[in-house]
């Protein structure tokens, strides 16, 4: 009796497993006719780097950020790689490829976009080989051609278009000698702007010396700088409207030993205030309880936006 019952558990086992063979192989025949004269054999993009140019006198600096690549086919989003990328894509032959340089907003690795004032690279007939590896280098981006700049300090000219206000106990400075190591350095950069807090003088406040009447609603406004900081940092806008002024703190640019480059939204809160007269750019520290001195280093700060409308 008990051979019985082992005998017919082995069969309903063996049924079981020729069933779920059967089941498998099903999914496979129908997998291979779906994808029946498809192209199953992907090519590869290779971009190890990318490069970034500007015109120094009219568009400042060209340091970057650019942390990722966002890829589009056909008009057709293929996804987002970080750098240096290496991605498959199942196409053959000529198509339209479209690479968009992707940034941090505010610093914040969670909040990746397209950068807007940076023109896209577009190979109109770029031919893919599958199974095979095509390296694209020398990619460089430029800003679009209907990108303005209405503020651009660079510190290298000796003439400050930032000040203090009555709040702040410490100033602004520019490095010196010339080519300190702590500053800026680059073919065109010599010097960079510098905030020294201590115990007793542990408190900066100052914006930009000129307002600037900013474009809102579909048009991007931002601001680029370059920075390193002993402490917190916050950046923001004055906003001038009537019946007064209202500070609006955005961003905290953390502790950096080395130079960091940063693009800060102000889209937002410029199309906040559409009906604005016109908006400063504002710094504030405090030197931290625990630290005796602070340094806070600044260059390249470029306020721009691509009027839209």
């Amino acid at each position: 009796m008990i051979k019985l019952v082992l005998r017919l558990i082995r069969n309903l086992l063996l049924i079981r497993f020729l069933f779920l063979i059967l089941i498998s192989f099903g999914i496979i025949l129908s997998s291979c006719n779906k994808f029946e004269g498809d192209i199953t054999v992907p090519a590869y993009l290779q971009i190890d780097t990318v490069f970034f140019v500007t015109d120094n006198s009219t568009q400042g600096e060209n340091s970057h950020e650019i942390v990722d690549l966002w890829i589009y086919v056909d008009d057709q989003q293929m996804g987002v790689f970080e750098l240096p990328a290496k991605f498959p894509l199942l196409y053959e032959g000529k198509h339209k490829v479209e690479i968009r340089p992707g940034i941090k907003v505010n610093g914040i690795s969670s909040t990746r976009a397209p950068y807007p004032m940076y023109k896209p690279i577009v190979f109109e007939n770029f031919e893919f080989y599958p199974d095979s590896v095509q390296k694209l280098n020398n990619l460089t981006f430029t800003y679009y051609n209907n990108v303005s700049f209405p503020w651009i300090e660079n510190f290298e000219n000796g003439n400050l278009t930032m000040e203090e206000t009555q709040n702040s106990d410490t100033s602004l400075v520019i490095t010196s000698p010339i080519n300190n190591p702590e500053a800026f350095l680059s073919a065109n950069s010599k010097y960079s702007g510098q905030i020294n807090l201590t115990k007793d003088r542990s408190y900066y406040n100052g914006w930009s010396f000129y307002a600037y009447e900013l474009p809102g609603l579909e048009s991007p406004v931002l601001l680029e700088l370059d920075f390193k900081t002993d402490t917190y940092v916050t950046v923001g806008l004055l906003v001038h409207y009537l019946g007064g002024y209202e500070a609006k703190p955005l961003v905290v640019l953390n502790h950096s030993d080395e130079w960091n480059h940063i693009y800060i939204n102000l889209t937002p809160t410029v199309s906040q205030y559409s009906n604005a007269i016109d908006f400063k750019i504002l710094f504030e520290a405090n030197i931290e309880s625990d630290s005796e001195l602070a340094n806070i280093y600044l260059d390249n700060i470029k306020l721009i936006y691509r009027d839209n409308n």
